[in-house]
């Protein structure tokens, strides 16, 4: 019993049969052509013989080629490269190969990353377990319940700004938030220094800078030296802390509305899916959009 043959081999078999044939009926043309020119009858009644089954092989060649490849299996999709800056998100040290991929099931009996179930009170384990888009929202969720209006952006370039903060007394602008959902990596000067320009570019006085990681000493006392305000995870769990119970309890059911832990594409606003890496298996999160999106994220290892 001959073993079930794979549709790309079907394809490629298909593809080479029509090929040969068709061009076995072009040689009988020519062939025939030439043949029929001579004054010999018994050369010209082989030349019609000839002329006869070369449109039938002409024809049918290229009907099995255009079914080969009409059957050929779609090429797979790869994490390609990332068309915009990449956005910090927790993941192992090794770098996940850009290479061909395959997309594995989602399903409880294989996951290919293991989802906590959520925090029933206020800590650090619901940063921990949200992802970066989510962690915008809530810190302008948080914005909100302190009287300011927060305006956002789905997704595409910020140009710096995660969070407008507007007032009902003032015209335009009069805060502008930064967001960064790191976690074991500290913020810096530089991203401060990021921050400060935006401020004077669109003549916002106030700026405050959010994480869910630390601030290295030296980007303190620039924040300090330059007046924006800082939040890191400690002063985010002490800024939870003062809103009443209910506020609380709001906060962190925003949190773990959905699919919370499931990132989103930072280019077109949709969620990512599960890939893996066919060279190494090192899984990573690619756009849904793909391949007309290729923005991919690295996904840290299951806990």
């Amino acid at each position: 019993m001959h073993p079930k043959r794979s549709k790309k081999h079907v394809s490629s078999h298909l593809m080479t049969q029509g090929v040969s044939l068709a061009v076995v009926g072009g040689v009988l043309v020519m062939v025939s052509v030439v043949l029929g020119s001579n004054t010999s009858q018994v050369v010209k009644t082989v030349a019609g013989a000839m002329r006869t089954p070369a449109p039938y092989a002409l024809g049918i060649g290229a009907l099995l080629a255009v079914v080969g490849w009409l059957l050929r299996p779609s090429p797979e999709p790869g994490p390609g490269r990332r068309n915009s800056e990449p956005i910090w998100f927790p993941a192992d040290s090794t770098d996940f190969a850009r290479s061909a991929v395959q997309v594995e099931p989602e399903s409880p009996a294989n996951p290919m990353r293991r989802i906590r179930p959520p925090s029933p009170t206020w800590s650090l384990q619901v940063f921990d377990d949200i992802e970066w888009k989510r962690f915008e929202m809530l810190c302008a969720h948080l914005f909100e319940q302190a009287g300011f209006e927060a305006r956002t952006q789905s997704h595409g370039a910020d140009g710096g700004v995660d969070i407008w903060l507007h007032s009902r007394n003032a015209e335009g602008p009069v805060a502008i938030v930064q967001c960064k959902h790191w976690l074991g990596r500290s913020v810096g000067v530089k991203e401060l220094r990021e921050l400060l320009g935006v401020m004077a570019a669109n003549k916002v006085a106030r700026g405050t800078f959010v994480t869910t990681s630390r601030f290295s000493e030296e980007a303190e006392t620039f924040a300090k030296d330059n007046g924006i305000h800082l939040l890191d995870c400690s002063g985010l769990l002490a800024l939870v802390a003062k809103r009443t119970p209910e506020q609380q309890q709001e906060l962190l059911e925003h949190a773990y509305q959905g699919e919370y832990w499931r990132p989103t594409c930072a280019s077109c606003g949709l969620k990512m899916v599960e890939r893996t890496a066919r060279k190494g298996g090192t899984a990573f999160w690619g756009c849904a959009a793909y391949p007309r999106c290729r923005f991919t994220l690295p996904m840290r290892a299951a806990a």
